[in-house]
């Protein structure tokens, strides 16, 4: 049995299961986004997983990111922090796996790989 969800319920999902501090409120709306056009293009249903989707995506800073992955080489007294180095980011994480997009404060929603 499947069962509609809006972004509310989405929201509340994840407190419940003890997940409400993984992600900003931007970045929920952005993964809730997400999973609806893929369920729209695709004709999928996804399920409901708080716990999945946590350990799935991912939100982080440009300068996490470059920490994490071999993005670029990047100097860790000057960080890329500005939006060049978000948008060279973005196109190297669209190649390498799936993105939801960027949160107004500049973090990156990603699916973690």
């Amino acid at each position: 049995m499947k069962q509609t969800v809006n972004f509310s319920s989405f929201r509340d999902a994840f407190f419940r299961c003890n997940r409400g501090e993984q992600f900003t409120y931007e970045a929920l709306e952005l993964i809730f986004d997400y999973i609806e056009e893929y369920e729209c293009s695709t004709g999928d249903e996804v399920e409901l997983d708080p716990v999945g989707i946590c350990c799935e995506w991912a939100e982080s800073t440009p300068e996490e990111l470059c920490s994490q992955y071999p993005i670029f080489e990047v100097d860790v007294n000057d960080p890329p922090n500005d939006s060049s180095a978000t948008e060279l980011i973005l196109e190297w994480l669209n190649d390498e796996t799936q993105v939801a997009g960027v949160t107004d404060s500049g973090s990156i929603v990603y699916v973690q790989f």
